[in-house]
């Protein structure tokens, strides 16, 4: 077995998911191969890690033989990001980050990519200019031609959502929630369980779009990184950002669904209900936006 990466080597985030998921332990312990082959496979000179980092990731900055910067990313496989490098390749850099190379094995996914420079975050910038950038981006993502039969449908990512709420009901923090919020989530469960299969009027959706995964670059102003595509309705596309947005979102929910709706043109009652059911499925959990599904429940 390849020796596991040194503590220095391991970015902040990384190493706080390793030390709560055993996955990511058991991982950590086959990514120096797996990184060295990367790096020999692309002819790579690799810098220290980005900090804080990803949860399930390791990424560089690196140049290539011929000096184009690049970045590599070596991830663990999970089933949330297993369709990145086809997302990525589906949209071709209209928007998002350009892919340039990917190699996939049992344990980990080796993405070569386009370094975005200065590649700052979107989070430093106020967040009604973070509504028109995401909104934005999001517009051109879902106008990529859809390849049927290679992404998952987002059913599938909401049955699964609605199991992990389920069990969550059934924890120690589940019965600690009122009574009244359990059958809001119990009811969101059921909602999630009936969504409907793919539909003609279906997008390929990022899922996971907010102001961490967009980045200041010279290609273009902004680019999207990170993305977990599923095909699905575009309202449920919006709710990431929404979620990020929690001051707004508690003050005065309905205008800000409003708002971002608006940006996006797409239905505002279509993003409140997939709002709705992402507030109470997560509010098990706690967090300060617990209690914001009644406003919004149908």
């Amino acid at each position: 077995m390849s020796p596991a990466a040194s503590d220095g080597d391991v970015p902040p985030r990384l190493a706080e998911s390793a030390a709560d998921d055993p996955d990511v332990r058991q991982w950590l312990t086959l990514l120096p191969a797996a990184r060295a082959e990367a790096v020999a496979r692309w002819d790579l000179r690799l810098s220290a890690p980005f900090v804080p980092g990803g949860s399930t990731a390791w990424v560089a900055p690196a140049r290539t033989r011929d000096g184009v910067p690049v970045v590599l990313k070596v991830g663990m496989r999970h089933p949330e990001a297993e369709h990145e490098a086809a997302g990525l390749r589906v949209w071709d850099g209209h928007g998002a980050v350009r892919l340039l190379h990917d190699h996939v094995d049992q344990a980990s996914t080796c993405l070569l990519l386009e370094r975005c420079t200065p590649g700052t975050t979107l989070a430093d910038r106020p967040e009604p200019v973070q509504d028109e950038v995401i909104t934005a981006l999001l517009c051109r993502a879902w106008q990529a031609p859809v390849p049927y039969g290679v992404f998952r449908p987002l059913a599938d990512l909401n049955r699964q959502i609605a199991d992990e709420a389920e069990y969550a009901l059934g924890s120690e923090a589940g019965a600690a929630i009122e009574p009244s919020d359990a059958s809001i989530t119990r009811t969101a469960i059921a909602m999630l369980r009936e969504t409907p299969g793919p539909r003609p009027e279906d997008v390929l959706l990022c899922t996971d779009l907010h102001h961490e995964n967009v980045l200041a670059a010279e290609r273009e102003p902004w680019l999207f990184i990170d993305p977990k595509p599923y095909l699905g309705d575009r309202a449920y596309d919006l709710t990431q950002h929404l979620l990020n947005c929690e001051q707004r979102l508690g003050a005065d929910p309905h205008r800000l669904i409003g708002r971002i709706s608006r940006l996006a043109d797409v239905d505002a009652s279509a993003v409140a209900r997939w709002l709705f059911l992402r507030l109470a499925t997560e509010q098990v959990a706690g967090g300060r936006l617990r209690g914001l599904a009644r406003v919004l429940a149908p």
